[in-house]
Order: structure tokens, then sequence, then C-alpha cells
């Protein structure tokens, strides 16, 4: 053999064990590097079935969206059309409006014509009156004067509750001055013996008449009560009490005939109720 020749060189134990130890490493490693990779493969997949999940939600959702505009553009369409209508109408309103106001301006100068024609005929007839308004004014001058007069004659009388002295009236004519005075409401009653009789807003009734004495006794009933005035004398103010608010009424018989009758007035404050039959 020649020394040239190089004789087969044999691993050492050591070499060897380190070797397989390299490979036993690389072959770990790359179980370990494929088991990684699995399992970054596997989360992927799971995302991308995830967001494939999420995109048919999102392509719902975007459907119902779509839908929702849809209606949404028709009934906007809708309101625009009718908006558009009202428009219209209003348009056609205000010119109706318009006319109708011509046509009113028209009749106000007309009117207004017409007025002033009239002005001048009532200021030249105005003349005319101011002379007969001179003459009233003296008539209710000297009226106020005699009313004045006739209720100064009157008599003063206290009544039999209060003592408060009244006017009075002892016959018709009285009466009438006691009414145009205006403080007053009165009520004329004519009532015979054993009659009750709605008077105002109360109702009389006669127990008894005495013409030689010039004496009755009567009945009042007011207010669920019944007050008793016995034996009274004429043009006597006979009082009570009546109403929510009590206010003093008066009663003043004139006359007592021989045939069981009697003839006065009922006196109740201005304030006082009114029998709903009179209208006032």
């Amino acid at each position: 053999m020649s020394e040239l020749e190089e004789t087969p060189r044999t691993l050492s134990p050591v070499a060897f064990f380190a070797a397989i130890a390299v490979a036993i490493l690389i072959g770990i490693g790359g179980l370990i590097w494929s088991y990684t990779l699995n399992s970054k493969l596997s989360t992927q997949q799971q995302e991308l079935a995830d967001a494939k999940a999420t995109n048919v939600k999102l392509d719902a959702q975007l459907r119902e969206t779509d839908e929702r505009l849809n209606v949404a553009t028709d009934e906007l369409k809708t309101s625009l059309g009718l908006t558009q209508k009202q428009l219209d109408t209003r348009a056609q309103e205000l010119q109706q409006r318009e006319t109708r106001e011509e046509q009113a301006s028209a009749r106000l100068a007309s009117e207004q014509k017409q007025t002033a024609q009239q002005v001048t005929a009532v200021s030249s007839a105005v003349t005319d009156v101011k002379t007969d308004v001179g003459g009233v004014k003296t008539d209710v001058a000297k009226t106020q004067s005699d009313l004045a007069t006739a209720i100064s004659q009157l008599t003063s009388m206290k009544g039999d509750l209060s003592s408060h002295s009244s006017l009075i009236a002892r016959n018709a004519e009285e009466l009438e001055v006691l009414k145009h005075k205006g403080d007053r409401n009165y009520y004329e009653f004519t009532l015979a013996k054993g009659q009750k009789k709605p008077v105002g807003t109360v109702s009389l009734e006669l127990k008894k008449a005495d013409a030689k004495k010039s004496k009755f006794t009567l009945v009042v009933y007011s207010d669920d009560k019944e007050y008793e005035k016995k034996d009274r004398n004429l043009n006597e103010p006979l009082q009570f009490y009546s109403g929510k608010d009590p206010q003093l009424f008066e009663i003043v018989v004139n006359s007592v005939s021989a045939k069981n009758t009697v003839t006065g007035y009922l006196s109740t404050p201005k304030g006082a109720p009114v029998p709903a039959a009179t209208g006032r």
C-alpha cells in the first residue's frame, strides 16, 4: 500500500453520541415547530370561520338596512307628494282669500261713502234735536224734583223685628214712588182668608181678617220655616229674614176688606233672589 493512501477514519464514540443528540434535538425542534404551526393554523381557521359568520351577520344587517332605507324613501316620496298637494291647496286658498279681501275692501269703501252721507244727514238732524233735548232736560229735572218731594212725604216706620225705620207706602200712588226710588223690589198681593199664595220667593197665608178693627193675622212661609204675624195693624212693617245669606224682608198690608181679604205688598232687598217666573 502506498504511503499516500490514507486509511479510513472512524468516529469516536463521543462524536457519534453528539451527532445523535443533535439529530434528536433537531427532531424535537421540528416537532415543536410543527405543533406550533398546527396550533396557529387552527387558530387562524377559527378566526376565519368567525370572520365568515360575522360577514354573514353584516350582510343580513346590510340587507335589513337597505329594506328600511327603501321603506323610508317610499314614505318620504309619499310625504313630499302630500306636501306638494298641501302647498297647492294653500296657494289656492290664499288666492281666494286675496280675492275676498279685495271684494271686502270695495264694499268697505262703498259703505264708508254711504256712512259719510248718513253722518251729514244725522248732523243736520242733531242740530234740530238739541232744542228738544234742552226741553227734555228741563222735564227730567222737574220729574226728579217731584220724586224727591213725593219721597219726602212718605211715612217712615219701625218694623216689628228691627229698630231700623223704613219708608212704607200706604196706597198705590205711594207704592209707585217707592218703585221709582229703585233701591228695593216690590211685589203686590191680594190674599183671601185661608188662601196660601206665592208672593216673590216666599208664600203667604191669611188666617184672620177683621175689617172693623183693621187687624189681620197671616203666616209667612220662607226657607222651610213659618212666621206667624198675629193681630197686626194696617201699614205696619212686618219683618222676617229670608235667603241663603239672610236678608231683611218686609210685608205691609194697606187694606182689610169685609170679604175677609187683605191687600198689600212684599218688599225685598235689591240683591235678594227673585222668582224665576218674573224673568228678572
